[in-house]
Parts: structure tokens; sequence; C-alpha cells
């Protein structure tokens, strides 16, 4: 039993050993997000040192979107200083008339994620973001990789 003790307590800190800083706020473009068509305006607010609320809104011809994901940060400055890879959990809300005539879809989504934050105030992302919506049958969100750019601050 004090084996297993130890080695939980072993565990638990190097994760947080590994845990990245969260560099402030953040805002810029996701781009390919919204239903795969055009981009999102993005906003990154930290909540702790590797946690980070992320908000991204969308809009095109199918109707609009928005997302919230709460995501954990972690140090990957082993590759090289400045970057990270994250992962997270969320929802969206939007209305989409390519998926239903509903004016209304909710959905749960994941993500993950690897950025880089360059020494200037820029900073490079690429994930990977599945969901499903909940309402009026179980549509899809789109889950292809997007490119993002954002302005730290």
């Amino acid at each position: 039993m004090k084996r297993l003790i130890f080695t939980l307590a072993l565990a638990v800190s190097l994760v947080g050993a590994l845990s990245a800083q969260v560099d402030g706020k953040a805002i810029g473009l996701r781009f390919g997000g919204f239903a795969g068509d055009g981009a999102e305006v993005s906003y990154q607010q930290p909540l702790g040192n590797a946690n980070r609320l992320e908000l991204d809104l969308g809009l095109n011809h199918y109707g609009f979107g928005l997302s919230g994901v709460y995501q954990w940060v972690w140090d990957l400055s082993s590759l090289s200083d400045g970057f990270n890879w994250y992962a997270g959990v969320g929802a969206n809300i939007g209305s989409y008339n390519y998926y239903s005539s509903s004016p209304l879809n909710v959905g749960v989504l994941g993500q993950i994620g690897i950025e880089y934050n360059f020494n200037i105030p820029l900073q490079l992302s690429l994930d990977y973001r599945p969901g499903i919506f909940l309402l009026n049958g179980f549509y899809p969100v789109y889950d292809g990789i997007c490119l993002s750019a954002r302005y730290r601050f």
C-alpha cells in the first residue's frame, strides 16, 4: 500500500512539474473552425498557471457558432522553448441551418493541440476539436485540424 501511495504521489508531482506557464491573454483568428468554413474570432483567458478558457465565435452562410473550451496546458520546451500542448473539454451553441431547420443547436466538444509562443507577442497553434450536437438529432460539429494565429498581451 505504501508503494502505491508513493507511486501516485510521484506521478502527481511529475504532472505538476510538467505544467506550462500560461502567458497572459491572447486574441486572434482560428482558421477552418466553424463548420470548416472561414475563420473564427478566438480569445484565450488564463484561469491559473496551467489552465485557460478559450472562446471562439464563428459566422458563415450556415449560421453562427460560439464555443467555449476549458483547457489544461503542458510544457513541451524539450522540443524548443515556447512549445506547449493542451487538451480541453467544452460546449458549443449556435444556429446552423446546414444541419437542421432548428434555430438552435447545443453540443459538447473536446480539443487537443500544440502551440508555439514566439519571443514577440505571437502565438501559432494547430488543434483538433471533435464534437457533437445534442439537440434536434446528433450531428457532428466540424472536427478538422485548425490553425490559429493570436496576439498575446
